[in-house]
């Protein structure tokens, strides 16, 4: 936890920032987990996750967004990943995953901005057949990215939302979202959050995670289960199997470039497998957070550094 404390805390330093994405080793590891920086290097990636049955939610890199400006490129970079996944013809096997930071929510009257921004990009995706999910972020967020879900779910019911096993909220959350039609994606969380709102120890955390995955899949609603822990994998298969689930009603979600083989291995064997493909140039507080969740991303980025430096 001391650990994943302190990488959580270098996410956010923009010195330790500009002296890792300036250095050519790094960048050459972070293609493990990072689907290249331009557009069609990620759809060059979602061919590939294709190929192998596995279907995708692609993320554009960007947060801490500071201007309006900045805010509307957001959305035009997503505007354009649609128009590049029309052509694919991959409907809901390929969706589109937005923080509403990167839609200017904590600017001035954020919650207003970011919900106007990211209404277009919500249409597009009803347009060719796909949806989108709303990742949550630190818990200062939640209230207003539920706010902006239940908006965009008046005209567009698809529109999925995340929820954090690690908040004390989440069951709670868990059960108003466990309704029909719903999609939500379960993931342990990757923050760094105060001991007043969040668990603190992993085993709280998992404990809590489980808990939060019998709401969900005993509910009416779409799971969507974000995890590599094979024991919280097996448990979803139980709980998908206890209460009558088809294999077409719930879905394992994965990190691009964890556990690929695992990912390929689940899908032959007829499980629904998402990965989520972040892409962009602004990869730098993603990747921390990879590293922060589990240590062996630690080792393998010091070994790579060795290697390839």
């Amino acid at each position: 936890m001391v650990l994943q404390k302190a990488l959580l805390a270098a996410s956010r330093r923009p010195g330790l920032r500009r002296a890792v994405t300036g250095n050519p080793a790094t960048r050459r590891v972070v293609e493990r987990f990072v689907a290249g920086e331009t557009l069609d290097e990620a759809l060059a990636v979602v061919r590939t996750l294709d190929g192998d049955g596995i279907a995708v939610t692609l993320d554009h890199l960007g947060e801490d967004i500071t201007t309006r400006a900045e805010a509307e490129h957001s959305q035009d970079a997503y505007l354009a990943l649609l128009d590049g996944l029309a052509a694919l013809e991959l409907g809901a096997g390929a969706e589109v995953s937005v923080k509403l930071s990167a839609f200017g929510q904590a600017l001035p009257d954020g919650h207003e901005t970011a919900l106007e921004l990211v209404r277009p990009v919500v249409e597009a995706a009803t347009a060719i057949g796909t949806t989108v999910t709303l990742d949550m972020e630190d818990h200062r967020t939640v209230d207003s990215t539920l706010a902006a879900l239940a908006e965009l779910r008046k005209e567009h019911p698809g529109t999925g939302a995340v929820l954090q096993a690690m908040l004390f909220r989440s069951e709670d959350d868990a059960k108003a979202l466990a309704v029909t039609g719903s999609r939500v994606r379960l993931v342990k969380g990757a923050y760094n959050e105060p001991p007043t709102v969040a668990h603190q120890k992993k085993r709280d955390v998992d404990a809590a995670y489980a808990r939060c995955l019998e709401i969900l899949m005993a509910g009416p609603g779409y799971p969507m289960v974000g995890s590599h822990d094979p024991a919280m994998i097996a448990r979803a298969h139980e709980l998908a199997a206890q209460h009558g689930r088809a294999p077409d009603s719930w879905e394992v979600q994965m990190l691009y470039g964890i556990r690929p083989d695992e990912q390929r291995r689940l899908a032959a064997a007829g499980t629904r497998v998402r990965a989520y493909v972040p892409y962009g140039v602004d990869w730098y507080a993603y990747f921390m957070r990879r590293l922060a969740e589990r240590p062996a991303n630690v080792g393998f980025f010091l070994r790579s550094l060795i290697t390839k430096s």
